[in-house]
């Protein structure tokens, strides 16, 4: 535990989902993980209560992270705690599905918000936070990035253009001591009463190691490239999907 005791991590999008998931590994590992969340106060509490076993602290803080006063308010309040931030994991997302014949523009224009505003309008505070030391950022992406899933035409324009701002950043954060890297899947095994249990049950067939991935997979792969060895690791999309990429 005693290169992250005393780290500190910002989650967006962290109280459900691979964001849990993500945070969940990093207070494992002893860091003090700042969890936030947009609206739902209930889902706040229950993912702060089922993480106090863990050795770091866990805080939640809610805030609209598309918001260009968020981000700041964020950073002020960690570093009343913390010298300053570590890691910041961008793990929000917002998906309406929608035909790429037949686009709803303004759900377009939100799921395009949702995946590129906290780091365009967060970048500069996220810098000035992370001076002083080696900083890690990491934003969750989707094999529909770069391949036509059905329906899936807004949020994969998104994370495509997600994936962009993370090459530009990571080339000029990267002289600060700062990388930026990304995680991409594919369709994620989210337990029990997922719908399209025919739909998940194929895709785990035609995966290689046997299953679908789960937000714990992500989140491993995350922690990865936060860790200090990960240091020359600058501007990439690190595929975790158990191999079912490699099917044709």
């Amino acid at each position: 535990m005693g290169a992250w005791e005393g780290k500190a991590a910002l989650v967006a999008g962290g109280t459900r989902g691979t964001g849990l998931a993500v945070a969940r590994a990093l207070l494992a590992r002893g860091c003090d993980v700042f969890l936030n969340y947009a609206h739902d106060e209930t889902a706040a509490k229950s993912a702060v209560t089922g993480l106090d076993h863990l050795p770091g602290t866990a805080t939640a803080l809610r805030g609209d992270i598309t918001d260009p006063a968020t981000l700041p308010r964020l950073l002020h309040t960690i570093r009343q705690r913390h010298e300053r931030l570590d890691v910041f994991v961008h793990s929000a997302a917002s998906f309406h599905p929608m035909d790429a014949a037949d686009p709803a523009p303004d759900l377009m224009r939100t799921d395009l918000t949702t995946a590129l505003a906290p780091l365009v309008q967060g970048v500069r505070p996220l810098v000035k936070a992370m001076a002083g030391g080696p900083g890690r950022i990491v934003a969750i992406s989707s094999n529909g990035a770069r391949r036509v899933v059905p329906r899936y035409v807004s949020a994969g324009m998104a994370k495509a253009a997600l994936e962009a701002q993370v090459r530009y950043l990571a080339a000029e954060l990267a002289p600060l001591g700062i990388t930026v890297n990304a995680v991409s899947t594919a369709r994620i095994d989210k337990g029990p009463g997922t719908a399209d249990a025919d739909l998940m049950r194929a895709l785990a067939a035609r995966t290689p190691a046997g299953r679908l991935t789960t937000p714990d997979d992500i989140a491993d792969v995350v922690t990865l490239l936060c860790a200090d060895e990960a240091a020359w690791i600058h501007g990439q999309v690190i595929t975790a999907d158990g191999g079912l990429s490699l099917r044709a």
